[in-house]
């Protein structure tokens, strides 16, 4: 017998405000006829096929430390470099840059979310397909 993953869950200060923040990064949206509203405790979005969902779920203590666990993003429709700055634009900090750490066209970028949740932004696909 196995288990799976059901959900991704993320500690936060302000449920809706980054469920909403999270929407723009990734594409996803609502569940539908359960709309993230200000002022909900806890805030879950999808991808538009319901295959992976992230909850958000409002804890009194801030973060504290370094994630443990982080998102690994992948852009799909642009390159690296592009969506460091659509994030940055949107209100995430980058936190390091790894590009080419291991030769060209390799490395990663770590960035922060609005409440200093990090992840990393890799190639994008067409960036991976060149290479």
């Amino acid at each position: 017998m196995t288990s799976r993953i059901s959900h991704t869950s993320i500690d936060c200060r302000n449920a809706y405000e980054l469920s909403e923040w999270w929407k723009q990064v990734l594409g996803y949206v609502d569940v539908e006829g359960d709309p993230n509203e200000p002022g909900h405790e806890e805030c879950m979005i999808l991808t538009p096929d319901g295959s992976h969902l992230v909850l958000f779920i409002e804890v009194p203590e801030a973060k504290s430390v370094k994630n443990r666990i982080h998102f690994d993003l992948r852009p799909t429709d642009r390159t690296q470099a592009e969506e460091v700055e659509r994030l940055l634009g949107i209100g995430a900090t980058q936190v390091a840059d790894r590009r080419g750490q291991y030769g060209p066209g390799s490395g990663w970028v770590t960035m922060a979310d609005p409440e200093g949740n990090e992840f990393c932004v890799l190639r994008g696909d067409s960036e991976r397909t060149r290479t």
